[in-house]
């Protein structure tokens, strides 16, 4: 009895999960400012290829669909195993299932931020980076890692910092930026179930303070991980599944 009332539980949760992605079209907050004309250049900042698909998918589709013009920095053509150049290539064929123009699309290959969970990157060379980026494009807004990275790759956590520095250093003051809140292991597989705790999260802090933003096109997600072919193995499909990334993104302002 006990294990039908869980099943049963379970079932609603996720159908209500479903409806909740798919049908509750609530009035979006974030970059909005009342004007359906006011569009901001954002600038989303990543370490490897496949970051953007496997980790921002709700942010990216949230930003196209309301209109904003995105451009991606990747730090890294993901070389550890030698398949840098396969990489590259597939982030630009998952960028055009994200909706993202491919000449706003920067991939780099640096000799000093190259991939590797051994390898430190210097967050000054990454806020100068970050810096050209920035006043090249007129960016409003920019979104990255948080310090933990979703992961623990510590690539990812060199961008967060780099993009502190570039804010504390260089910044012309006017320019909003945004970290991915990273959770805990539990949480993270549990796929739709956190679209509930995400939205908790955020009505715990003041307002303006943190987003959730609801992938309202999953299967356009999966469709562009798949484009990363080199990385579309057993694990890593399953990891997008039950992945609550897949699903939601929680932004957090960066002060």
């Amino acid at each position: 009895m006990g294990l039908i009332f869980i099943i049963i539980s379970i079932s609603i949760i996720w159908v209500a999960s479903l409806w909740k992605i798919f049908f509750s079209h609530s009035k979006p907050t974030f970059l909005n400012e009342g004007t359906p004309l006011h569009t901001k250049n954002v600038l989303l900042v990543v370490a490897h290829p496949d970051d953007e698909s496997m980790f921002f998918s709700p942010t990216i589709n949230y930003l196209t669909s309301k209109g904003h013009n995105l451009y991606l920095l990747c730090l890294s053509i993901g070389n550890a195993d030698g398949m840098g150049s396969s990489r590259k290539d597939e982030l630009y064929r998952a960028c055009v299932v994200h909706k993202i123009q491919l000449q706003q699309v920067n991939v780099l290959d640096h000799p000093e931020l190259q991939d590797g969970f051994g390898k430190v990157w210097n967050h000054g060379l990454v806020a100068r980076i970050i810096e050209e980026e920035v006043y090249s494009h007129v960016i409003d807004v920019i979104i990255t890692f948080d310090s933990y990275g979703v992961s623990g790759h510590c690539n990812h956590g060199d961008v967060h910092y780099g993009v502190r520095k570039f804010l504390h250093d260089s910044s012309p003051g006017n320019i909003e930026a945004w970290e991915l809140v990273s959770i805990n292991i539990m949480r993270k597989y549990s796929g739709l179930f956190d679209i509930w705790m995400s939205n908790l999260d955020v009505m715990q802090h003041p307002s303006g303070v943190m987003h959730c933003l609801l992938n309202e096109h999953p299967l356009k997600s999966f469709r562009a991980m798949a484009k990363h072919s080199s990385q579309w193995v057993w694990f890593r499909k399953l990891f997008v599944s039950f992945s609550s990334y897949t699903y939601v993104n929680t932004l957090r302002k960066i002060n």
